[in-house]
Formats: structure tokens, C-alpha cells, sequence
């Protein structure tokens, strides 16, 4: 009898080859082809004759019944920010994160809000038993909220099993553990995730149920499994973190049912993940007082101002190339302000080192962003602290002019709520706005202006 031979599969797109690739012919992902050994693909026990589809009929579109979409609270106040107010009924959603960032003790609380609220709600788990997720919600204080457990990973039990309790949200931790047993590829495939996702969409959408599915995040920090799963959901969250920072961030990155800028902060603790709701007080909490590099900038996450606190490091190079290293914020982005600086403002940067740092673990993308880093550089440079209660926020361009950036109401009103008494802003961004009392503004046009003001052009 001959031997096998296996086949290569590409983990993105599923295209299917005899030899490995370091690029995938297809869809041109390096290093996605993994190797598969071929399995026969099983007969069903009973053919299916029942005709596929919805069974949809073609409708105009003045004809179709609306509704109204509504948003249903979970209980949560940071999740339901994120989703824009709350789940949507029949929604498919995706939640992603690297292992032990909290996606399942985050989805048990929110179960457990919605259990207590009087839904059926249903946790299948395909990755743990049902007595460590009864351990979890013993630790979670969610053990006596109704929540129904299955520990499954065949697709088809789980359909059957969602058919016969008729649950209002579902979640499936993972959907890389389902898999079809008439389908060929080992659970995680692509086309086991794909076959998966595709069962459960279309209960969620005809029985108005809402689904959220947990993905696993690959090294490249991507959501694994092929690209269609995104396409195929109504929203895709974002759960970031690590080990060493205390906060836990959920991003939207798809939201069909709302905005995709809004961004939820959570504090892992014993009893779970607790929403911080006041974050700008909490970020700036832990900052240095009377060190030169630190400046406070306010950043808008959706309709939602956050203060921070945005350090920056310059020393002497010893290197025949300056470091340039940054965490929060876009490296390219940096080394261009730095250009901008020793061109527009005099500084010499080209033999020394500079490091930025976002405190907190946040990443920063904004143009709002631009000249509180060039300030916090200057500071460091010339060694000379800035005053505690200075706020900075503005956009630079390359020709060192500072240009208005938008919201400017909400972030002046967040720096007066926190008590600083300085704000350097844009002078177009002051166009209209109400000054309020005891705040005294540093309204700039260029950036040798801004460093000049602050006193920071010399050592």
C-alpha cells in the first residue's frame, strides 16, 4: 500500500500544496504553510436532503420591517462602552487576546451580569472542563446566576444542544476547538474554523441570539485562524495586555452596531476584571514630580479624553547610529519629529540617544501627540523639568508649525476636572472656546516658539 503524503496548507487562506512554501502562492502570507497529514473526509449517517440557505424570498427595500436596533445593557460600564451601549441581539461578535490576557474571566462576568438580569445564557467551553469554569465563577462570585455549562468541541452536539435550551447569549471559548466531525483538517484548520464560524452565524442571525466567539492571537499578534472569520462577524474586539502592566485594554477594531475608537480599561485583580472608570486619574497617579522628559498630554479614545503621562529619555550616544527607541507610539512618527526639532528648533540630537515611553501601556497614534513628545524630548535634553500642572497637546508639521487638532473642548474640560492650571495648545485650536476660570493658556504657532516659551532651547 503506498505511503501518504502529507500536504501544506496555508493557514490564512487554505490553499492547499504537495510542497512547502515560505509564501504562499495565494494570498502572499510568509510562513503560513503548515503541514497537514490528509484525512478522509467521513460520510454522514443520513444524507441531508433538507434544502440549504435560508429560504429568503426577494423583498423591495421599502417593504422590509426595520426595527430598531437597540442596544441592551450588560451590566459592565466599560464593555458596553466599547460595544457602543451594550450587546445587539443576533450579533456575532469576536473576541481576541493573547493567552491569559482575561478574555474568559472577562466573558464569565459579563455572562453572570446577564444571567442575573434574567437571560438564558449558555458558556461552552471546548479548551476546559466544566469544573475548572465552575472554579473560575466560585472565585468570580458567578456560581449562583444560572449560567448553563456545556464542555463540548463537536459542532454538531453543540448545535443540538443550542437548539434544545434556545439561549439568549452564547459565548464559545475557543472557536480553534470546534471542529465538524464530517469535515477533513484537525480542529483549528481552516476549514473547521470557517465551517464553525458559519454554523453559528447563521443561528445567531435566526434566532436572534448573540454569540461571542473567542480567538486565539498568534505571535505576530494577529487573530488566528483564516482572515474570513472577520469578515464574517459583526464585531471584533481586542482584549491587549501583559504580565507586567496591571491594566487590561479592549479595543474595537469592526463594530457594525457602533463607533470603533472607544476603548475600555480594565484592572485585573482576584475577583476578576474591574472596570476603571476613571482612567485619566488613575494613568497620571504614579508620575515622577520635578523630572525633566515627563509631560502630561490628553488623548481622545473615541468621545472619551484620557490624561497620560508621555516620557521621553535623552543621553549622550555612544554608537555610531543614535538608538532610537519607543513604546506607545509610531517609531517612524518619532524619528520624524526629531528631524523636526533639530531643523525647526535648533536642538542637536543627531549624537544622542531618545527613548519614549507611553506610562501605562497605551498606544498612542493621534497627530494630537506630536508636540508633547517634542516637548518632553526638549525637556530632557536641556534638563529641565516642566511645571506639574502643564497640560500639552498639538500637531506638527515639517515646517514646524503647530496645527489645530480637533476636540479641543473636551480635553481643555478633562485638564481643568484634574486641576491643571496650564494648557499649550495650538492658537487655532483657541478659536471659540470658552476660557475657563484659573486655567491660563500657552496658545503657540511653531515649535521653536513652544520651546522657547518653556525655556528649553538651552542646556
Amino acid at each position: 500500500m503506498p505511503k501518504q503524503k502529507n500536504v501544506y496548507i496555508c493557514s490564512q487562506c487554505g490553499y492547499e500544496s504537495s510542497r512547502w512554501y515560505g509564501k504562499c502562492p495565494s494570498c502572499d502570507q510568509w510562513n503560513t504553510m503548515e503541514e497537514t497529514a490528509p484525512q478522509p473526509v467521513q460520510a454522514p449517517a443520513k444524507p441531508n436532503k433538507q434544502r440549504g440557505g435560508t429560504g429568503g424570498r426577494v423583498e423591495t427595500m421599502s417593504d422590509i420591517a426595520a426595527g430598531v436596533q437597540s442596544h441592551e445593557r450588560t451590566g459592565i460600564a466599560e464593555f458596553d462602552r466599547v460595544l457602543g451601549g451594550g450587546v445587539v441581539e443576533g450579533s456575532l461578535m469576536l473576541v481576541g487576546g493573547e493567552p491569559g490576557v482575561g478574555k474568559s474571566t472577562l466573558l464569565l462576568q459579563v455572562c453572570d451580569k446577564l444571567a442575573r438580569l434574567g437571560k438564558r445564557v449558555m458558556y461552552v467551553t471546548g479548551e476546559e472542563s466544566a469544573r475548572q469554569i465552575r472554579l473560575r465563577a466560585d472565585r468570580l462570585g458567578a456560581d449562583d446566576s444560572g449560567i448553563r455549562v456545556l464542555a463540548e468541541n463537536a459542532m454538531d452536539a453543540v448545535e443540538e444542544k443550542l437548539n434544545a435550551e434556545q439561549p439568549d447569549f452564547v459565548v464559545i471559548d475557543s472557536v480553534q476547538t470546534m471542529y465538524r466531525p464530517d469535515l477533513a483538517g484537525a480542529p483549528g484548520s481552516v476549514s473547521q474554523v470557517r465551517e464553525s464560524a458559519a454554523i453559528l452565524m447563521r443561528y445567531a442571525k435566526t434566532n436572534g441570539c448573540t454569540v461571542v466567539l473567542v480567538g486565539h492571537v498568534t505571535k505576530e499578534g494577529s487573530l488566528a485562524g483564516p482572515r474570513v472569520l472577520e469578515h464574517m462577524v459583526d464585531v471584533v474586539l481586542y482584549f491587549e495586555g501583559d504580565y507586567q502592566h496591571e491594566y487590561r485594554l479592549l479595543r474595537a477594531v469592526k463594530n457594525r452596531f457602533g463607533s470603533v475608537n472607544e476603548l475600555g480599561i480594565f484592572s485585573m485583580t482576584g475577583e476578576g476584571m474591574m472596570p476603571v472608570e476613571n482612567a485619566s486619574e488613575t494613568l497620571i497617579s504614579h508620575r515622577a514630580s520635578g523630572a525633566s522628559g515627563s509631560v502630561v498630554f490628553c488623548c481622545m479614545e473615541g468621545s472619551r479624553p484620557m490624561l497620560v503621562d508621555l516620557q521621553a529619555l535623552a543621553a549622550q550616544s555612544f554608537y555610531a547610529v543614535p538608538r532610537r527607541t519607543v513604546n506607545g507610539a509610531d517609531q517612524g512618527r518619532v524619528a520624524l519629529l526629531l528631524a523636526v526639532l533639530e531643523k525647526r528648533a535648533g536642538l542637536k540630537l543627531y549624537n544622542q540617544d531618545v527613548y519614549v515611553n507611553v506610562a501605562g501601556g497605551l498606544s498612542l497614534s493621534e497627530p494630537a501627540v506630536d508636540l508633547p513628545l517634542c516637548v518632553a524630548v526638549a525637556s530632557s535634553l536641556s534638563d529641565v523639568p516642566l511645571p506639574s500642572d502643564l497640560a500639552v497637546m498639538g500637531e506638527v508639521g515639517l515646517a514646524g508649525e503647530i496645527r489645530a487638532i480637533t476636540q479641543m473642548e473636551r480635553r481643555i474640560n478633562e485638564c481643568v476636572r484634574l486641576g491643571f492650571k496650564q494648557i499649550m495648545c495650538p492658537s487655532d485650536s483657541l478659536k471659540k472656546i470658552r476660557k475657563p476660570e484659573g486655567v491660563e493658556f500657552i496658545p503657540v504657532n511653531t515649535l521653536a516658539q513652544a520651546v522657547a516659551v518653556l525655556g528649553l532651547r538651552k542646556r
